[in-house]
């Protein structure tokens, strides 16, 4: 831009400008995007000082299973995150989870998170008393074998018939969690229902009551378990046969079981996806895919 300026008036408009002339709502801008600047060059500076925290509890799992995703568990890009010193104790780190979620520190359990050989991404196993007077950082490197600036847990709370928390249970070297999903094929609907600890000794028959209450159904619902194995590059959800044991089902911590009322084979073509596994293939296959136009 060109500009002219009178020789007369040159000393009033080339001349030093003062804070006062500037106008308030200028000032303040100027003033934010600098504090800004200075925020992002610290981060920058200190980031290999800090480590994110993704927490996964149950009201994620519900909230987005059917919804955000039907495969494994959850999306870890939407839960909760903490931005957390890596020398900070980790029992220090329980204190910040206590007061953002209202769960006081004997009342969590933190499960570390694993990717399996199939591409799935499950709990593994609970942190020791040990590992949780570790810092932070060190935490990140057993959960991590390759590198990540990120520690995944998942937050196990107990509630009791009042609905608070309790004291986690004992878990020995017999004991399997597992996660429940609900498939209606009415609603053509997958769901968390909740989770459970078995026995590895026992078998799906002597939980049926349980997972029905999970569901709302009548105590002696007959229904159908599935396992929910992997969707890629393929899906396999195989039927459960409940009469054998959870062991002999290799069935292990962080599995997904499925189940659903069985459907009259005479209605069966009622329905576009009958059972689990033929909705799963459904939704693995449900793609958008862009148009693609040719120029003749």
């Amino acid at each position: 831009m060109l500009v002219y300026i009178r020789e007369s008036d040159k000393d009033k408009i080339i001349c030093n400008v003062d804070e006062k002339d500037i106008a308030e709502h200028l000032r303040e801008r100027l003033k934010k995007e600098q504090e800004e600047k200075e925020h992002k060059k610290k981060e920058k500076a200190e980031a290999h000082l800090y480590t994110i925290i993704k927490v996964a509890r149950d009201d994620d799992l519900a909230e987005q299973i059917g919804k955000d995703i039907c495969f494994d568990l959850v999306d870890h890009d939407k839960v909760r995150s903490f931005h957390i010193q890596k020398q900070m104790p980790f029992n220090v780190f329980k204190e910040e989870v206590a007061r953002e979620f209202g769960i006081p520190l004997q009342f969590q359990r933190f499960w570390l998170w694993a990717k399996r050989q199939n591409h799935t991404y499950r709990p593994n196993r609970p942190l020791t008393p040990l590992e949780e007077t570790q810092s932070v950082g060190a935490l990140k490197e057993v959960s991590n074998k390759v590198h990540n600036a990120e520690l995944k847990l998942f937050l196990e709370v107990e509630l009791g018939l009042d609905l608070r928390p309790i004291a986690p249970p004992y878990k020995t070297k017999e004991d399997i969690l597992l996660f429940f999903k609900h498939y209606d094929p009415e609603k053509e609907e997958l769901r968390y229902v909740g989770r459970l600890f078995v026995k590895s000794a026992g078998k799906p028959i002597e939980i049926l009551s349980r997972l029905n209450k999970m569901a709302g159904y009548a105590p002696d619902e007959e229904i159908n378990l599935y396992e929910e194995i992997k969707f890629e590059p393929s899906v396999m959800c195989e039927p459960i046969d409940k009469k054998i044991t959870f062991r002999a089902s290799q069935l292990e911590d962080g599995d997904i079981v499925c189940f659903q009322k069985p459907l009259p084979v005479e209605s069966t073509n009622q329905y576009r996806y009958p059972d689990v596994p033929s909705f799963l293939e459904y939704v693995h296959n449900r793609q958008v895919r862009p148009l693609l136009f040719s120029i003749q």
